[in-house]
């Protein structure tokens, strides 16, 4: 809790140090080209909101890049982590021979052993994070699911009727 409030302090503080900054460019005796790239220059360093589409099916799936690799996730806030089946892990370069099947979990399917996995970026709709932990779940998953490991470190995400929103 103390690492959010002071992550949201520090960026506070950017926000009105690039404000001041703007302000003195603006009121500095400029070229009309100057004058012309400030008025344009964006006014928020706040990352823009993702936006996945709800599915014919009343789920949101998500296309995710995975360390460079394309994954789809059924969006899933009752995971408590990203889960990836074997042969999404697999496409990504994952040992999964060589994993540690020591944790146990319950799925859909019922009880079932995972490893435990770091992603080294999972980006959705552009919203991104690096060092993601993960599960590799060893039999019972139809899909892979982006749970909470991925969405609980966003600043927010919002269901709507249509969509889902995520902020960075």
């Amino acid at each position: 809790m103390l690492k959010l409030a002071v992550m949201a302090l520090v960026g506070a503080v950017s926000a009105v140090g690039a404000g001041q900054t703007l302000a003195s460019l603006k009121n500095a005796n400029q070229t009309p080209e100057l004058r012309a790239a400030v008025a344009i220059a964006p006014q928020s360093s706040m990352a823009q909101p993702a936006s996945i589409a709800k599915g014919r099916d009343g789920h949101y799936w998500a296309e995710a890049d995975v360390n460079g690799s394309r994954v789809r996730f059924l969006v899933d806030t009752g995971a408590s982590a990203v889960a990836l089946t074997l042969a999404d892990a697999r496409r990504l370069g994952i040992a999964t021979e060589k994993l540690d099947y020591t944790s146990k979990v319950v799925t859909a399917s019922g009880q079932t052993r995972a490893a435990a996995v770091k992603l080294g970026r999972v980006s959705v709709a552009g919203a991104r994070l690096d060092n993601v932990d993960a599960l590799v779940i060893e039999d019972g998953l139809e899909s892979s699911l982006l749970g909470m490991s991925y969405l609980g470190r966003l600043a927010s995400f919002e269901a709507t009727q249509t969509s889902l929103i995520l902020r960075p």
